[in-house]
């Protein structure tokens, strides 16, 4: 069974010298609740690094998420996999990392922003970043079918 809706999502960025950037995000695909919580965090990741950030402290709302990238839970379907690693990668650009679980009451910052897509146009929003996203930052991986060799060649063991 799928759970997947149209998503919109938020990211709160805090740096030094009460630097507060704000981003709303806006998915044109239609993506599951885990797949959204893991591009709105490749989407802080890449504001985080746009910005010159060194380390970053991640906090999220999504227990499976966190649990996965803590390497507490196992990432079984595919397309998350793909997120997973996707992530990793991200998370190696900086000196330190760091991602946490939050409780979602204390994540109503990015709730509220993440409903602003839907209460107010673009131009009554001049201080949040918005971001439309196309398509998903990864893809599912296409499976090439191998016919088997009538005759052993190298390829043999690998079959």
């Amino acid at each position: 069974m799928s759970n997947k809706t149209v998503c919109r999502a938020g990211v709160v960025l805090e740096g030094p010298g009460d630097l507060l950037l704000e981003q709303a995000l806006q998915f044109g695909f239609k993506a599951t609740n885990n797949q959204a919580e893991y591009e709105n965090l490749l989407a802080g990741l890449n504001l985080a690094y746009d910005m010159g950030a060194c380390e970053v402290v991640c906090k999220s709302d999504s227990q499976v998420m966190v649990g996965q990238i803590k390497r507490e839970f196992e990432v079984k379907e595919p397309l998350l996999q793909r997120f997973y690693h996707a992530t990793r990668n991200s998370i190696a650009w900086f000196h330190k990392a760091h991602v946490e679980h939050i409780q979602k009451q204390e994540n109503k910052r990015v709730d509220v922003l993440s409903g602003l897509l839907v209460t107010k146009k673009k131009s009554h929003q001049q201080s949040v970043i918005q971001i439309w996203l196309r398509c998903p930052s990864v893809s599912e991986i296409e499976c090439l079918a191998i016919a088997e060799a009538k005759t052993d060649n190298w390829m043999t063991p690998i079959i």
